[in-house]
């Protein structure tokens, strides 16, 4: 072969290589720790879509490549897995978190890099408010607190609540306020308001406050660990009332550590598996035959949902570069998903509905679905 031939197969190679090159996105998630439930579920869901566009073709004519890190469910580290993936890996998008708290420490990050970042569960509002970058697929807390607050009086007939909320957690503390704003003009009493922080495992001081102040239902906008452990030891107590709380509650760990105590109780969510939409039904099937028969939560329909809308704006960005990834992203309009239709609006949120959860015999059941 003459050597100019020769050089031209060679550059013809190269560019074929450099066109297949993977795109990368980048996840930090709590894949180990205390929160991990959120993570892991979060990632499998994230890892199904992954797969299924790879199966596809890919994205621009590229195969997708998930860079995941593990922040261990602690303080800082995800800053620090967001800046390895940006400056080592050179991830084009983020996908994180499910933690309002964490998804807060690494925005700043990806604002500063022009790095799209889409959090598929972080519901706190500060969230997308960090900058034009930063993007989220579910709905968000005065949108929850407001659904929550009209479920106590309209479906537990409450009209005194008490609130348990984490001083740790952005998103307990927000939640807890959007409830508030709408309960009390309604004409609801929130007649006890007591503190915890993440960790605590002892909760029997502010459910004796409960007990003696009267109240008829208990809002608990905590994430699953404590407020599994908050119900059982009120039960301990001879508390009977019903508790209900946020999103943060969606774990299959919450039932395993808070048993039969959690009967009577409910949660606002993003997504029930027993829902008979078609395009759910199949979500489902796909979700428990790549997973050992395990049925996917809210967190994994949303993860799911994050590369989905990811990979439609890079479709039609035509590119991965950040303004123009962004700029795709916040065009986002009525895109079909597992977990409803999402828009994105001005501010980079998603307009979605809700679905509420009810705990019975052992086992999280659909009890309905509420409109934005």
């Amino acid at each position: 072969m003459k050597k100019t031939a020769l050089s031209l197969l060679l550059v013809t190679l190269a560019l074929g290589a450099r066109a297949a090159e993977p795109i990368k996105l980048g996840e930090y998630a709590s894949l180990t720790g205390k929160e991990a439930g959120f993570g892991q579920t979060s990632h499998q869901g994230i890892v199904l879509a992954i797969e299924e566009i790879n199966a596809a073709g890919g994205v621009l004519g590229r195969p997708l490549e998930l860079v995941a890190e593990d922040n261990q469910t602690k303080p800082g580290e995800s800053a620090t897995a967001v800046k390895k993936l940006i400056s080592r890996d050179k991830v084009v998008a983020l996908i994180g978190e499910v933690s309002s708290g964490r998804s807060l420490e690494a925005a700043p990050i990806a604002q500063q890099a022009k790095i799209p970042m889409v959090a598929p569960a972080a519901t706190n509002p500060k969230v997308t408010q960090t900058g034009s970058y930063i993007f989220r697929v579910c709905f968000i807390d005065p949108f929850q607190g407001t659904v929550m607050a009209k479920f106590a009086k309209e479906d537990l007939k409450a009209r005194k609540v008490a609130i348990l909320s984490s001083v740790s957690n952005a998103y307990s503390l927000g939640l807890a306020k959007f409830f508030k704003e709408t309960f009390i003009p309604a004409g609801g009493e929130v007649v006890t308001e007591k503190n915890f922080s993440e960790g605590d495992k002892d909760f029997r001081a502010q459910l004796t406050a409960v007990k003696a102040a009267g109240a008829d239902a208990v809002f608990v906008p905590g994430y699953y660990t404590e407020c599994a452990l908050i119900v059982r030891q009120a039960r301990d107590l001879g508390l009977t009332m019903p508790f209900f709380g946020g999103d943060g509650w969606e774990d299959e760990q919450l039932l395993k550590i808070g048993g039969e105590a959690l009967n009577g109780c409910y949660y606002s969510t993003h997504f029930s598996a027993e829902n008979t939409d078609p395009v759910v039904a199949a979500f489902t099937a796909k979700y428990k035959a790549r997973w050992n028969g395990e049925s996917p939560g809210a967190f994994s329909a949303l993860g799911y949902d994050a590369v989905y809308v990811l990979a439609d704006a890079l479709k039609r960005a035509g590119a991965t570069d950040g303004p123009k990834l962004r700029a795709a992203l916040a065009a986002t309009k009525a895109f079909p998903g597992v977990t409803g239709v999402t828009t994105i609006d001005k501010d980079r949120n998603a307009t979605k509905s809700a679905t509420i959860i009810a705990l019975k015999d052992g086992k999280a059941t659909f009890f309905k679905t509420v409109a934005p």
